[in-house]
């Protein structure tokens, strides 16, 4: 499933694969990022981000397959200065002050001293870190190092930002800090890919994503779009009946393999999942046998973490029965 945009990609991955020592990080991915989407790289531990990601900004290469980015470049050099990147291991230099290493690091990025000094005394006013600016960066804690570390990210105003997990570390109130930035950053005109883990940073920011499990790629597409055909493949409904209290009416479970849960926030809406060959219209026919008055009745739109967790769980089954066959 290929997300339906129309604009030249960013960053384009066709067939790439690396290897490690024998061990397979990233297995034949190929990928596309439009320009000014923001774009998440999902996937449970292991699963192939990080590496992905450090051969985009040409860390590692990669032992097969070709990486473009801004439609013609290969990751290097060139494409370096176009591009800001948080990696997941955060580099600062413990011993400089805080405006010291954000100076130095925009230096190596190609800005000037004084032009960047004005920036630096924004961005840490805007993140709330104006009153360490000449403290050293050992003195601060994680979550504030990592802060400095996004600001060292964006000073050079790149095209394209890399954020590897980035709200790792940070508490609640300095995470919405920092997705509120990345919307801006988007509304800029930006294109921002990150890799998470964290499903519900995904479904607050992605409109488009790509989920890997295994160093493959599972799923690709649009976020409406995942959802809306991860909706369909699954014979799950909302009912809400005007009945508040007790227990779920027996009609929503009468048949065998109909799974049935109470919806958040509301003591008469339910969830169902049916099994296969059953309809609605059978569900919603043994409700009003049943007297059951019915307020809401709806297919359901699965979260982006139950998309994500039946993709990663039906791959790892497949890879499973997969070496079983060979074995």
């Amino acid at each position: 499933m290929m997300a339906p945009f129309m604009t030249e990609a960013v960053v384009a991955l066709s067939d790439v694969t690396k290897r490690f020592a024998g061990h397979v990080a990233v297995r034949g991915l190929s990928l596309s990022v439009p320009r000014g989407v923001l774009y998440g790289l999902l996937g449970p531990n292991g699963a192939g981000k990080t590496t992905t990601i450090r051969m985009i900004n040409d860390i590692v290469k990669p032992d097969a397959g070709t990486i473009t980015l801004f439609g013609a470049l290969p990751p290097g050099r060139a494409a370096q200065r176009r591009i800001g990147y948080l990696p997941e291991e955060r580099g600062l230099y413990p011993r400089m002050t805080v405006r010291r290493v954000l100076s130095f690091l925009a230096e190596l990025r190609g800005l000037g001293r004084a032009e960047v000094a004005p920036k630096i005394t924004r961005w840490l006013d805007r993140l709330e870190l104006g009153r360490w600016a000449d403290a050293k960066v050992e003195t601060l804690s994680k979550g504030m190092q990592q802060k400095v570390q996004f600001i060292a990210t964006v000073l050079h105003e790149p095209d394209l930002l890399i954020l590897d997990e980035p709200f790792s570390g940070l508490d609640p109130l300095n995470a919405d800090v920092l997705r509120d930035i990345v919307r801006e950053q988007k509304k800029a005109g930006k294109t921002i890919l990150f890799s998470t883990h964290l499903m519900e940073h995904a479904e607050q920011l992605c409109d488009a994503l790509c989920i890997m499990a295994r160093a493959q790629r599972v799923l690709e597409g649009s976020l409406a779009d995942v959802k809306l055909h991860a909706r369909d493949a699954r014979n799950a409904y909302r009912v809400e009946i005007a009945r508040k209290t007790g227990e779920p009416p027996a009609a929503l479970s009468m048949r065998p393999g109909v799974a049935v849960s109470r919806a958040p926030g509301n003591g008469g809406a339910y969830d169902v999942e049916l099994p296969p060959g059953e309809s609605a219209s059978d569900l919603l026919r043994r409700l009003v046998d049943s007297g059951e008055e019915i307020v809401h009745f709806e297919r359901s739109v699965p979260t982006l973490h139950q998309i994500f967790v039946d993709q990663v769980r039906r791959h790892d089954e497949s890879a499973a029965a997969g070496g079983a066959a060979h074995a």
